[in-house]
């Protein structure tokens, strides 16, 4: 039987680093907000996704009337965001099922591609957990913080062909996911496959992509409109 698709748009952040009296996420990209490209992208991959849109409470009647005034018509579940990433979460995992496919994505990722999404899907008819990741292209260099708040060399190296970040979605069968979350709070879950990781669920990982950015400062942000306007 073929799992239901659901999606969980993590959206319930302040963007505080963006410098913006409006969440970043709400800002516009090409004239339309940051979240609903992001949305669009998974509707273009799975038109029959389910969305669960989670969303910090004072700007949910601000979505709401978006949508309405941009004919955004997409159906989606809209859900309070947590104390941090975590439990937003796992609020908006008490809304899928399981026995589904539950793919949780930074709602300032706009730029991830349907063809990614797609391959992603279909690779979950054989793995429990998939995760996007790039190597990394920098010299890493581990430093130390003085008291001062000087930097020095902590006389460490790093392997860089053994290091890759991580990117969303991160996608999972949702009854596995649901029983991560069940787990108490830990600083260390940074994000889905760590919460994962901890409670034992295999993960799988494939090519992410270098366009697939997360939109956090200004800088973020017109290297997006940038890549948009190569693009269309």
């Amino acid at each position: 039987m073929t799992r239901k698709k659901f999606l969980v748009v993590t959206a319930g952040g302040s963007g505080t680093r963006m410098g913006s009296a409006l969440p970043k996420q709400f800002l516009s990209l090409g004239g339309r907000t940051v979240l609903q490209r992001t949305i669009e992208r998974f509707l273009e991959a799975c038109p029959d996704i389910r969305v669960i849109t989670v969303l910090p409470e004072a700007h949910i009647a601000w979505w709401r009337r978006y949508c309405q005034e941009k004919g955004f018509n997409c159906p989606q579940r809209l859900v309070k965001g947590g104390f941090t990433r975590f439990h937003s979460v796992k609020n908006a995992l008490d809304c899928v099922p399981d026995g589904a496919v539950v793919a949780v994505h930074d709602g300032v990722r706009p730029l991830v591609s349907a063809a990614l999404l797609k391959e992603m899907f279909d690779r979950m008819e054989t793995v429990r957990a998939l995760i996007p990741v790039i190597p990394m292209v920098d010299t890493l260099t581990v430093l130390d913080t003085t008291p001062d708040g000087a930097l020095q060399d902590a006389g460490e190296t790093v392997d860089r062909s053994r290091i890759f970040g991580a990117q969303t979605p991160q996608i999972f069968r949702s009854e596995d996911l649901k029983a991560a979350y069940s787990q108490g709070y830990d600083l260390s879950f940074t994000d889905d496959a760590s919460v994962a990781r901890r409670y034992g669920i295999p993960l799988s990982y494939i090519a992410g992509e270098r366009f697939n950015l997360k939109l956090t400062t200004p800088e973020d942000l017109a290297l997006a409109e940038a890549i948009l306007r190569f693009s269309d």
